[in-house]
């Protein structure tokens, strides 16, 4: 029977192909043709019918050959799969024994086929819909739907576009696709990709891999693709660019042709070339992380030398404890700051190790100049040992390590400011230019700049962790795991980097309110000094300690201000007092006291204000 214009269309969802067998049964109900994927060895008539000879009773042979007739003349098709002869016999048999019961069956298939169909489209748009939400939550622009991603996938076969492709003949699940890519996020290797395969092919001029007709060809085709990443001119093909180097590589054979294309690979696996992008990339981002750093420091540095005469609280377990200066306070972070950048400038020499030339994982096999290769990408050295190359995350992971590290710092220096612009303190005053209001009360000035600052510093410390849990248990050398290292890598650095400017513009504007630290000191705080001023009259610290407390609780009794009570009242604490007592109230000859290297006296903090600035020579 042939199909009729009003013939329903079925689709089989589950299936890349359906079974010929059912196809036949659906040709003989008038539904209209399904198209038969490739995913089988396909044979002809002549073929089936000597497969399915020795196993079909005589008295069957007219039914076998009028299936047989069905599937290959009035489907219109020269050849089936050759393991679907047994489902053609299988009806055949059906059909002899039961017909009746056979044709409820097959309206019942038709049924079940249409209703399948419907699930399928809804399913696909539930999803498809999804994954627009999914990918406006990330971030992630130009990537296409899941509907229009499982389109492109399933009209092709998994080895049309892959690097890998050769030895599989089923066609891959979309969901798999999806699952398995990482065009969308590792695109952003696409230029460090290309001067990674510049230098390789280079290096295969060397080794006869390549002619230089061949290599000036391959670069360039290669600077033209760059030129299209560049111009946002470069067209991703959803479910079959895998990834960036399958997609440089499949552009650069449009471009240039593949046959010459095709040898850039040789020798090299994406076990070392998604490495080599990956720490070329890196040491791109950290270069740019330092300027930053060494751009904050510049600012802590200068504010410090510019307000050093603010005297304010310093704080132990949020307490009032002594005097300090503001500038003692500032310096105190930016000691921690320029910690971090010396840190940063040892990881960077880490991450700067050239693995191209490691393969998959023993090595290249033509005797590549890999120092060749990595002189060319500005390496300072080899990663010397090839399956170590291509497992190495570390990289990655001290990376992250030092990041959060630094935003610890960032954390506790905004959590201090938070506290210090409260109205409660009002010790500082934030630029309108990282403040916030409120929806509903206008009175309110939210420190959102600094609150996020402490926030992303979870952020960052949870991509650590989690990196840390997915390399952990996995064996030698490359396994898939590793392209969970990418995605965190690539938030971390953007984190880090907006939180370093954030901070440095929240410096560079923040106004201090010198008058509310200075009211903010109490006599109290000089307690120590008190204790102090007994030493230098020879009497033993720990004694005189005792004799301070025990002016602290007279003052208390008093209900007045340590600095209030007379000289009479303190010769009754302790009578190697002295009529000079009274010059110890005094927060200025408090801080100046504090002399010694590290302390908050003028020259001491001068001091420590030259460090940072040494801290920042020899970078880049």
């Amino acid at each position: 029977m042939k199909p009729t214009a009003n013939s329903p269309t079925i689709s089989i969802p589950s299936l890349a192909a359906p079974p010929v067998a059912e196809f036949a049964m659906l040709e003989a109900l008038g539904a209209a043709p399904v198209a038969i994927g490739p995913a089988k060895p396909l044979v002809g008539p002549a073929a089936v019918e000597e497969s399915v000879a020795d196993a079909v009773p005589p008295a069957a042979d007219a039914l076998v050959a009028s299936v047989l007739d069905m599937l290959l003349s009035e489907a219109e098709v020269t050849s089936v799969p050759e393991d679907d002869a047994e489902l053609a016999l299988s009806i055949a048999l059906e059909v002899a024994e039961a017909p009746d019961a056979v044709d409820e069956a097959l309206d019942d298939a038709v049924e079940e086929s249409e209703a399948e169909d419907e699930d399928e489209i809804e399913i696909t748009s539930n999803e498809g819909s999804r994954g627009g939400e999914n990918r406006e939550q990330s971030g992630l622009q130009g990537t296409p739907d899941l509907e229009s991603r499982n389109m492109a996938s399933a009209s092709n076969a998994p080895s049309a576009g892959k690097l890998w492709g050769g030895r599989f003949t089923g066609d891959q699940d979309p969901i798999m696709t999806q699952y398995n890519e990482s065009i969308y996020f590792d695109r952003a290797f696409h230029s460090q990709d290309i001067r990674g395969s510049i230098a390789y092919a280079r290096a295969n001029v060397m080794t006869g891999i390549l002619t230089q007709r061949e290599f000036s060809e391959i670069e360039r085709g290669l600077q033209e693709v760059l030129k299209e990443w560049e111009t946002d001119k470069f067209e991703i093909q959803a479910g079959v660019d895998e990834d960036i180097h399958t997609a440089n590589e499949r552009r650069l054979g449009e471009v240039i042709g593949k046959d010459i294309a095709g040898k850039l690979h040789t020798g090299r696996s994406r076990n070392d070339q998604v490495a080599t992008d990956m720490r070329l990339w890196l040491r791109d981002q950290l270069d740019e992380l330092e300027g930053y750093l060494v751009d904050f420091l510049k600012v802590i540095a200068a504010r410090a030398e510019k307000e050093i005469d603010a005297l304010m609280p310093g704080y132990t377990h949020l307490q009032r404890a002594q005097p300090i200066r503001w500038s003692h306070w500032s310096l105190m972070y930016g000691s921690f700051f320029a910690s971090d950048l010396q840190r940063l400038r040892e990881v960077k020499a880490r991450v700067n190790k050239c693995p191209l030339g490691c393969g998959a994982l023993a090595g290249n096999p033509f005797n590549v100049d890999r120092d060749a290769i990595a002189k060319e990408l500005g390496f300072d050295g080899l990663i010397m040992n090839s399956m170590a190359g291509v497992a190495d995350r570390d990289f990655v992971v001290e990376t992250m390590q030092w990041g959060s590290m630094l935003m610890m710092h960032l954390s506790r220096w905004a959590e201090d400011l938070i506290i210090y612009s409260s109205g409660e303190f009002a010790f500082v005053k934030l630029a309108d230019a990282y403040s916030t209001g409120s929806s509903l009360m206008p009175q309110k000035k939210n420190p959102d700049s600094l609150e996020l600052l402490r926030g992303k510093a979870g952020r960052a410390f949870g991509q650590m962790a989690g990196l840390m849990m997915s390399i952990k248990g996995i064996p030698s050398t490359y396994n898939k795991d590793l392209q969970e290292s990418v995605e965190p890598l690539l938030d971390h650095v953007k984190t880090v980097g907006d939180s370093i400017q954030i901070a440095t513009g929240v410096l560079s504007t923040l106004a201090i309110q010198p008058d509310n630290m200075l009211a903010a000191l109490t006599p109290d705080m000089l307690a120590t000094d008190l204790a102090d001023y007994l030493v230098r009259k020879g009497v033993p610290f720990r004694e005189t300690h005792h004799i301070s407390g025990q002016c602290v609780a007279l003052a208390e009794r008093e209900k007045k201000p340590m600095d209030k009570l007379s000289f009479e009242q303190l010769q009754g604490v302790d009578k190697r007092f002295e009529k000079d007592i009274i010059e110890v109230f005094d927060y200025q000859k408090s801080v100046e006291m504090r002399s010694a290297k590290g302390g908050t006296s003028r020259s001491a903090v001068m001091e420590q204000i030259e460090a940072v600035k040494k801290a920042l020579e020899g970078g880049r």
